[in-house]
């Protein structure tokens, strides 16, 4: 976690704000200082190489705003090996080098996941494919070793009755593949926490309660996880997860830290000032709930402006549903966490 910010970090940035104002500059989007300033948590948006390398004003209020970064797709094992032993790190060379150019945290997404693999793998028996894993998450893990704070090293394995999801690494490999990944990634770069993530795992549901199981087992077998991340992918339409808060409670009573990982909540368009109070609403919650909880370490949102959100193209009719709108100016819910 980070150290305790002094009080005096939210007076300079009023001050240096009415400097701005007086010489005609551009301010920050809260006078009392962007989001990472305000908070011991680790603050972070999930972020594409494209836009962070051609659009100077996305990154300029990514730097100013956020003090970690999660590749939204350049470290996904379809991208960095779609053919076996043929590798291309040039998205993930582009956003570890931006956040170590700008003193940033990286958030590494994700090493086993069912989704977003290579074709490649389809092709490989049960022992094969445990290697190739175990290679994987060499070969990642120790390009980037020592730059990565956080792994989400599993990613979704489970459906929404708490079953294990009946992927490749499943099917070919067993129950025991997640305590192998964890053990790989452990050996492969012992200084990043290690973290299972999923998502609808906000409240108390089947679904949380067979990754709480897990994490349990897991940490009474040895086996090396750090923490729990929560997607926290919302709905204005759904309202706010009911247990939140408990959950992470009891995740933390584990000895596990927990991260807010893709946070976004969207709204049924067209958009409306009722919809977006909503919506600050509920980003507001997730911002305290995970204040409430000291082990809640991290609040990352999955993109933090609707120019780039996956959102309408993955749920048709909804949208907005991040903190800065299309011209990068703060929404409601940003102005609701950082007033």
């Amino acid at each position: 976690m980070k150290l305790h910010l002094p009080l005096g970090t939210r007076i300079l940035a009023i001050a240096v704000a009415a400097a701005a104002i007086a010489a005609g500059q551009a301010v920050p989007a809260s006078a009392a200082g962007p989001l990472k300033d305000i908070t011991n948590r680790w603050v972070g948006s999930a972020v594409a190489a494209g836009p962070l390398g051609s659009q100077q004003d996305y990154r300029s209020v990514l730097t100013r705003e956020f003090d970690s970064v999660t590749p939204e797709n350049e470290m996904k094992w379809a991208v960095v090996e779609p053919n076996r032993n043929q590798f291309n790190w040039s998205g993930a060379d582009a956003i570890v080098n931006y956040a170590q150019q700008n003193g940033k945290s990286v958030r590494g997404h994700t090493l086993v996941w069912h989704s977003q693999y290579p074709n490649w793998l389809n092709n490989l028996g049960g022992g094969e494919l445990r290697n190739v894993v175990r290679e994987h998450i060499n070969t990642e893990m120790g390009r980037y070793r020592g730059k990565i704070r956080a792994w989400d090293v599993v990613n979704e394995i489970f459906e929404e009755n708490g079953s294990r999801r009946q992927s490749i690494f499943q099917q070919r490999l067993g129950d025991g593949f997640v305590a192998e990944a964890f053990r790989a990634a452990r050996a492969a770069d012992p200084s990043a926490k290690l973290y299972i993530n999923d998502y609808n795992t906000e409240g108390m549901n089947a679904k949380s309660n067979a990754v709480y199981n897990l994490v349990r087992t897991l940490k009474q077998q040895g086996v090396p996880i750090d923490g729990v991340g929560i997607q926290t992918h919302l709905a204005t339409r759904y309202g706010y997860p009911s247990g939140f808060r408990q959950n992470l409670e009891r995740l933390a009573a584990l000895g596990v830290d927990i991260a807010i990982t893709e946070a976004d909540v969207r709204i049924q368009l067209p958009v409306d000032q009722n919809k977006l109070n909503q919506q600050a609403t509920m980003y507001k919650r997730i911002w305290d709930d995970c204040h409430a909880v000291p082990r809640c370490v991290e609040f990352t949102t999955w993109g933090y402006t609707d120019r780039h959100s996956w959102v309408p193209g993955t749920f048709p009719g909804e949208g907005a549903a991040c903190l800065f709108d299309s011209n990068l100016r703060p929404k409601p819910a940003y102005t609701r966490i950082n007033p």
